[in-house]
């Protein structure tokens, strides 16, 4: 397993889009993704730097392993 890169939250979303998911909506400082099939949504905050634990729980969310998101990037 691949340590956790240290990336901002709009790095995270473009890597989500490359995935399926989209922008669904925003509320402050948190942007809203949806995927339709298979159905799952994830909330990511729009920070210069994601913490550690956030961005596992994100990567977690989407369905993915940490390699699989790496790959993303």
């Amino acid at each position: 397993m691949r340590k956790l890169p240290r990336i901002s939250g709009r790095e995270c979303v473009k890597a989500l889009e490359k995935e399926g998911f989209y922008f669904k909506r925003q509320e402050g400082s948190h942007i809203i993704l949806r995927r339709d099939n298979p159905f799952a949504q994830v909330v990511v905050p729009a920070h210069k730097e994601l913490d550690r634990g956030t961005l596992r729980a994100i990567i977690r969310q989407a369905g993915l392993s940490i390699d699989e998101f790496v790959k993303l990037l």
